[in-house]
């Protein structure tokens, strides 16, 4: 068995999934730590996501979805003060089931620094908001689906991607009136 050395280093890794099997992989591994098994090389478990809302038969509806589905991301300790791959740490993460490796095959890679800090700031970001599963576009004419304006047809003219707002131009009684709606309350009108 590998002994833990105070000189090994953390860095952050990727795993490979099976996709939908993020979460159970991420749960194993957390209850390993608990339980102090890995926990001299195991030192936190990522499965980035976000909350999308869309409308489906005038219900708004949330779930989260992943930013990297199929992939888990790891920060351990997987090599030696001399660059020596650690087989217990290796062999335990490859026996889990739903994982089918490391990026990097039997040589796992570490991410760079830039690239999980990109990463965790895509989390952050993400926290307590909703995005629409929907994209829109300025000038794209669009139907309220909720609301007072229920069933009518505007044009969007601004679009506030942080607060999930939009502007749009409703016609009413012949007259073009601004209307700030929320994303979840339009649809793309589906072109014949």
């Amino acid at each position: 068995m590998d002994s833990p050395s105070p000189t090994m280093t953390t860095r952050w890794y990727v795993l490979k999934t099976l996709v939908n099997k993020e979460d159970s992989v991420k749960r194993y591994l957390n209850t390993y730590l608990k339980s102090k098994v890995m926990d001299n090389y195991i030192f936190d478990v990522l499965v980035p996501t976000e909350t999308v809302s869309e409308v489906k038969n005038g219900k708004k509806i949330s779930k989260v979805r992943k930013f990297y589905p199929g992939y888990v991301f790891i920060k351990m300790s997987l090599y030696d003060e001399n660059g020596t791959l650690l087989q217990d740490p290796l062999l335990f993460i490859k026996d889990i089931e739903g994982v089918s490796g490391f990026l990097g095959g039997n040589k796992p890679v570490a991410l760079k620094d830039s690239e999980i800090d990109s990463i965790i700031k895509q989390v952050k970001e993400a926290e307590g908001k909703e995005v629409p599963k929907v994209r829109f576009t300025k000038g794209e004419e669009i139907k309220i689906t909720n609301g007072p304006f229920l069933n009518l047809n505007g044009t969007i003219d601004e679009i506030d991607s942080k607060r999930g707002k939009l502007k749009v131009s409703v016609s009413i009684f012949g007259r073009f009136t601004p209307v700030e709606l929320e994303f979840w309350q339009v649809e793309h009108i589906e072109k014949s």
